[in-house]
């Protein structure tokens, strides 16, 4: 079925046999899962999430967080860009966790493998949410331990403070 040796990308075959499939489909029919695809077509789940994303691109499918992919492009028609990129999302509710006291100053934070796995995310959007949290002020990473909940004083005070420290202008006042 799929041809490894070839010159077209596993995912974008897949995404083809896909295609075919949702042609034969009713609107609102579950498209297989990640781990369906991966196993089925004994690839590894990031080829098989970007498969799915083909499809989603062109408005074939919809996916609804929780309950799976479907046939057709949503109940609100097309799927329309986010407006914040899901690394900013995953810093926001980590840092209101944080503040929150969910997650205590200078005690780790779950690990990146952790993280991607409760926000359906590449492990790379992690590292981004959390890089923007070090320069934030949210949180250090001690090499070969993991990372932290920076200490109270170091955090932001107010949305306009949610920038890399080196660009924070300060008023006098």
């Amino acid at each position: 079925m799929l041809d490894p040796e070839g010159d077209t990308h596993l995912y974008l075959q897949i995404s083809e046999i896909l295609r075919s499939r949702i042609g034969q489909a009713a609107v609102g029919d579950q498209v297989p899962s990640e781990a369906d695809l991966q196993h089925e077509f004994g690839v590894a789940r990031t080829t098989a999430r970007r498969a799915i994303r083909v499809l989603r691109d062109e408005n074939l499918v919809h996916t609804v967080h929780g309950q799976g992919t479907f046939v057709g492009a949503g109940p609100d028609g097309p799927i329309r860009p986010r407006k914040t990129p899901m690394y900013r999302q995953i810093a926001d509710e980590l840092a209101r966790q944080i503040s929150a006291g969910t997650y205590r100053p200078r005690r780790p934070i779950p690990s990146e493998t952790t993280l991607s796995q409760r926000y359906d995310v590449a492990r790379e959007t992690v590292r981004r949410a959390m890089a923007t949290m070090r320069a934030e002020g949210w949180l250090y990473t001690v090499p070969q331990r993991g990372t932290y909940v920076a200490p109270e004083e170091r955090w932001p005070t107010a949305p306009e403070d949610r920038q890399a420290p080196a660009e924070r202008v300060r008023t006098p006042g």
